[in-house]
């Protein structure tokens, strides 16, 4: 699923997982519920790692960067997560090139 077709609001129950391939700039709002967002892997000299955040309710996490993204629900109640397309501007970059490969792949 890229975020193109992330639908503008999803809920996840507690102990569900959304992986998602999300373009640079695009944020997600936890509109309610607590949830883990696990960042696209990065490089650290020759170690991968990814970053793990929690985020609660009216707190929103935006994409440095495309790639994956994990979406684990933590709370005891449902999850509800907004989608928040990267802003549009006339200098806005182009889409990364795994976001292009994926529309191709997927096309």
């Amino acid at each position: 699923m890229m975020s193109t077709d992330f639908p503008s609001t999803t809920q996840l129950l507690p102990g569900q997982s959304l992986r998602v391939a999300l373009d640079a700039g695009t944020a997600l709002m936890v509109l309610e519920g607590r949830v883990r967002i696990i960042s696209p892997p990065s490089w650290f000299g020759e170690t991968a790692f990814a970053v793990k955040n929690e985020f609660h309710e009216g707190e929103a996490y935006v994409a440095e960067r495309g790639g994956w993204v994990e979406v684990d629900a933590l709370a005891s109640a449902p999850a509800r997560i907004y989608s928040l397309p990267q802003p549009v501007s006339s200098t806005a970059p182009r889409p990364s090139p795994v976001a292009r490969l994926l529309r191709l792949l997927l096309a």
